[in-house]
């Protein structure tokens, strides 16, 4: 499950939990509406339930629609506190559990509903209160203004929520852009790292290619001037294709870097990379079957970068943890890296990197496939097979699937 199912999972279970309290609630104060009506209210029996109800299940709309919640709610009290006559020991022109529902509702409108509706139902609710409760006298002026003042000041305590939520929610959506803008300039870091690889390796070739036509006619006895126009021809176009690499390397090195001149790592390399894991502290075990000197260098430099990878990763997500390698070469080149479970905890930053999307776009380049995991055990694996033979469109593949970032799982 991914991150974003993972929250949407939990905003679930909130927003249940939330409607199985609010029914909870309407219920409590249903029963005690109910009975105790009589004991505020001259209403006949058979209408007691009916004028409980719109005292507490009003509430029920908090999360839904709070405004019409807010507008059943208020409307009522003011039928009740107008058509229905109270028990002459009652001062009250509604029931109390009628005041906390009318309340609850007004702070949820400040919470979610838009400006000009949370302005009225302020004012209505003012209205409603100032001049139906009890009192006279200075008592009244009192009520008619201090009805007014706390009522306001529970409408900007929602607002104050309203606008914390907000801010919060406008911060996740500009770290989640900035974690999107990081990914992407990791992914346009490794199409130009890519690049260059791609690059020194058909470079060398392509030397060689236009050496080989220019110095033929002098290695070749008998060249006859039609061949040497074509020994020519060919060294022309691979110049001219020698030149076409270079250019386009040229774009995509946008950071204005210069070109790596150091020669590429080879399949054999891989054993200095173990050696020198070791010598760091990696509890490191390797098993190389078969011979890695005359693999293809395309071939071999994509398990060089996986293997330097799944070390990397080996190192940081379960530090102090013995790690395997086995690569057995037969009918294709098979690469196993397996570690177990950390002995230290796993030193993470974000939510992780593009290590293994990175890896995977190293051995489609040549053909190949990687794929990446845990274990049962809790440990992880690294599995990945490259063929002998690198097909022609590796090179399409690399400008179109290449993404990687700063190595992480």
């Amino acid at each position: 499950m991914n991150r974003e199912s993972r929250g949407w999972t939990r905003r679930l279970d909130a927003r249940t939990w939330f409607d199985l309290g609010t029914v909870l609630v309407a219920l409590i104060w249903y029963a005690v509406a109910w009975p105790t009506l009589h004991l505020t209210h001259a209403v006949p029996a058979a209408a007691q339930p009916f004028i409980a109800a719109l005292a507490a299940f009003p509430v029920l709309l908090v999360r839904v629609n709070p405004a019409l919640g807010w507008a059943i709610s208020a409307g009522s009290a003011l039928v009740i506190a107008l058509a229905i006559p109270h028990q002459p020991n009652n001062d009250l022109p509604f029931q109390v559990v009628h005041v906390l529902c009318v309340l609850v509702l007004l702070f949820a409108v400040a919470l979610r509903a838009p400006g000009q509706i949370v302005a009225v139902s302020w004012a209505a609710t003012a209205l409603l209160f100032a001049t139906t409760m009890p009192g006279e006298g200075e008592a009244f002026a009192n009520a008619a203004w201090g009805w007014p003042i706390a009522l306001a000041a529970l409408v900007l305590f929602g607002l104050l929520v309203r606008w914390l939520a907000l801010s919060r929610r406008q911060l996740v959506r500009q770290e989640e852009e900035n974690e999107l803008e990081r990914a992407r300039r990791a992914i346009l870091e490794e199409k130009a790292r890519i690049a260059r690889d791609l690059h020194d390796v058909v470079a060398h070739h392509m030397s060689l290619v236009v050496v080989q036509a220019q110095t033929a006619p002098y290695r070749v006895e008998g060249v006859t001037p039609a061949a040497r126009a074509e020994f020519e021809s060919i060294g022309a176009t691979a110049r001219e294709a020698l030149n076409e690499i270079r250019g386009m390397l040229g774009v995509l090195r946008s950071d204005g870097q210069l070109p790596e001149h150091a020669p590429q790592p080879k399949a054999a390399d891989v054993i200095g990379l173990f050696e020198g894991a070791r010598r760091a502290g990696v509890r490191i075990e390797w098993i190389v079957e078969g011979a890695l000197d005359t693999i293809p260098e395309t071939t071999g430099l994509a398990l060089f970068r996986v293997v330097q990878e799944s070390l990397s990763n080996a190192s940081r997500h379960a530090p102090g943890a013995p790690v395997k390698v086995r690569i057995a070469r037969d009918a294709e080149l098979l690469l196993d890296v397996d570690n177990e479970p950390g002995a230290a905890p796993a030193r993470t930053v974000g939510n992780g990197g593009h290590g293994i999307a990175g890896m995977q776009a190293r051995a489609l380049a040549v053909g190949g496939e990687v794929t990446a995991g845990p274990r049962a055990d809790g440990g992880f694996r690294v599995h990945a097979r490259f063929p002998l033979t690198v097909p022609e469109a590796a090179a399409a593949v690399v400008g179109a699937g290449a993404v990687h970032g700063e190595p992480g799982r």
